[in-house]
This record gives C-alpha cells, structure tokens and sequence, in this order.
C-alpha cells in the first residue's frame, strides 16, 4: 500500500502507526506468519478504489508481544473444549503505546472498519479479536460497538509547564528530590551521555544497540522480538521520529535507550547495557526522557509496560484501555464478567499508587 494513502489515514502524530513503522516490520520479517504475527490489515475503500480507512491487524498464533494478557483465557476456552488461537489482534507489535487503531478519514469508515474485524472473526471462526491501548476517541468507537472494554495499568510522566529538570524536582518532595539527584550523579560518573537523532544515527551506533536489545531481549522475553535489520530500517526510513540516547566510557557506548518521537508525547521503548552501573537505567530511561520533553515541550512520556519503579521517579500511574470482540455467547458472559472485576481491582490500584506520587502536593 502506497505511503502516502496509509498516512492520509493514519495521520504523522504517532511514531508507530507511520507506514514506514509498520512497514519495517514485516520486510525486516520481525512481525510476519513465522513469528505468529501474520499480517492482515483491514482496508475501507470507496467505490471508485479511494482509501477513506485503515485497521493494523494481525492473524496471531499466541498471546506473545501483546502487553495485555490473555494468557488465562486461552487456558479457559481450550480446557472447555474450544480453540483460542488463532485471534485477531488490533495493534501495533510489540510496541505498548496509547495510538489510534481505527485509522479513518469519516466516521462511517470508521464504523465500518470495527464491522469489517467483526465479519473477519466471524468468517474464519476466529474465537476472538482485541484492539488494545486506545485513544480515547477509538474506546469511545469500540464501546458504542459493544465490544468488552478492559482496564490495564502503566505509568506515564506528565510535564507540568516546567521550565526545566530542576523545575520539575522542586514539585517533588525533598527527600525524592535528593534521592533523585543523588541517582543521577551515582549514573554518569565517568560517562557521557550522548543523544542522537535522524542523519547522526550511523549502523555503528545500531550495531551497539542491537548487543543492548538483544541482552535485554533474552532476559526479558526469551530471545528478542525485533531482528537486526529492523533497527536499520527505521533509522533509515524516519530517523528523524527516533531518539538515540547513548551512554559512553571513553568514547565506546557500553548502554543505550531508544526513544520515539511523538507530536505530544516521547515514547520509551527499549533499552540495554553490557556494564552493570548502579543507577544507569534511571538515567538514561527516565531522567534524560523527562529532561527532552520538557526542552522540547512534550506534554508526556510514556516509558512502556508495567514497572511501579517509576512511581518515585516522577512518574504516575494511568488505566490503558483495550476492546475485545468475542463471537462465542458463554465464552463473552464469562469474560464480560472477569473484565468488569478487573476494572475495579485496577482502578483501585491506580488510586492507592497515585496517593504515593513524590509530589509536594498531589496532582489532581
């Protein structure tokens, strides 16, 4: 599909729903039918062949990549005799990020692309389909829908007007704020910390990430979602969307953290090391992410799944919000319960954590 008919659509708000994004995932076969992410994108066109609407879709084969866990319920439905896999998964791969997912140009496109995921299910005896980390205006969509709307958690950093970083810890309570400081000195003691973008971003810099991504890939999930020649192609396609910070000890990177550049947010998403230093993680993660945003006015930065680490460093807690299409009567009744249970248990959570924000005064 054309670059500029997928855009139209899509918009170039968001780093990840960009044709280039989406497109380097599967020529870099990091999501394709042997990896279980088996592209299949639902089109709107008019008549005559116009584009008025886009859905990322793919056929999945499990429950991996997904950061909102369904693993339960693919147990409940096979113990009961039914068959979870394969599903269709509404998402960008690999990547938990609040973004638009029903990418239309009218809302009659839009409406009709939820039918469309519906119909998909329904033909090919699909047990279910998921949409997951919405905007507000595509929960609004998939709620007037009647899809099952489900609560998850994450913690995001939200720029207070602040002036700079110090600005921003005189919101904070002393003692984070000293912890804060201390942790930032204790990071970069012999290093330096160096933030690359667009041209400046050279293989030489993609080859020390990949020893990065890959060490935190293997502990993390097993082996890493992402192949090599991924990290090639965006810096290629839209370097200038991408964030590179890099810590180095004379001159050689020994850590990194890869941002994405957002209208109004900076995205974390992946980051590694091969010297453990105390603090390091926080550095380059947080703390340099807060300190972008602000010069460079970003309302938020999202620092990816899970992680209550974060609460002390500035970051507060939020519900994420996916949507869930399932054919099957009982299998629905039975889920329909679980999620409303669920919402309340987050919701809670999300209460009690964010009375412990390190703010002076709490923010409403």
């Amino acid at each position: 599909m054309p670059a500029a008919e997928w855009n139209a659509c899509a918009g170039t708000g968001n780093p990840f729903t960009l044709h280039a994004f989406m497109l380097a995932l599967e020529t870099s076969r990091s999501a394709t039918a042997r990896t279980g992410w088996q592209p299949a994108h639902i089109a709107v066109e008019t008549q005559d062949g116009a584009l008025q609407g886009l859905m990322p879709a793919y056929a999945k084969s499990h429950s991996q990549g997904e950061y909102v866990f369904d693993h339960n319920w693919a147990d409940a439905l096979e113990r009961a005799g039914g068959r979870y896999y394969p599903k269709l998964q509404c998402a960008v791969p690999f990547t938990p990020a609040t973004g638009p997912r029903v990418l239309a140009r009218t809302p009659d496109a839009a409406e009709a692309l939820i039918a469309a995921a519906e119909g998909l299910a329904r033909a090919n005896d699909l047990s279910s389909v998921h949409a997951t980390f919405l905007t507000a205006e595509d929960q609004a969509r998939f709620a007037a829908a009647g899809w099952l709307m489900r609560s998850s958690e994450q913690f995001h950093w939200f720029n207070d007007d602040y002036r700079d970083f110090e600005d921003f810890l005189g919101a904070l309570s002393s003692a984070k704020r000293k912890n804060i400081r201390k942790e930032r000195t204790r990071a970069v003691e012999g290093l330096e910390i160096v933030h690359l973008t667009g041209a400046d971003i050279t293989e030489a810099h993609w080859d020390a990430f990949w020893v990065f991504y890959q060490d935190t890939g293997a502990r993390k999930w097993g082996r890493p979602y992402l192949t090599r020649s991924f990290f090639s192609e965006i810096g290629a396609t839209m370097g200038d969307r991408i964030l590179l910070m890099l810590a180095c000890r004379a001159g050689r990177p020994i850590a990194g953290a890869l941002n994405f550049i957002g209208d109004d947010c900076l995205y974390g998403r992946y980051w590694g090391s091969t010297e453990e230093v105390p603090c390091l993680h926080f550095e380059l993660c947080y703390y340099q992410a807060i300190e972008w945003a602000i010069a460079n006015r970003r309302p938020r930065v999202e620092a990816g799944a899970q992680g209550a680490h974060k609460l002390a460093r500035g970051y507060r807690p939020v519900a994420t919000i996916s949507a869930h299409y399932i054919p099957n009567p009982a299998f629905r009744s039975a889920i329909a319960d679980f999620v409303v249970r669920e919402a309340e248990m987050v919701a809670a959570d999300i209460e009690a954590l964010d009375m412990a924000t390190p703010f002076r005064e709490r923010k409403a």
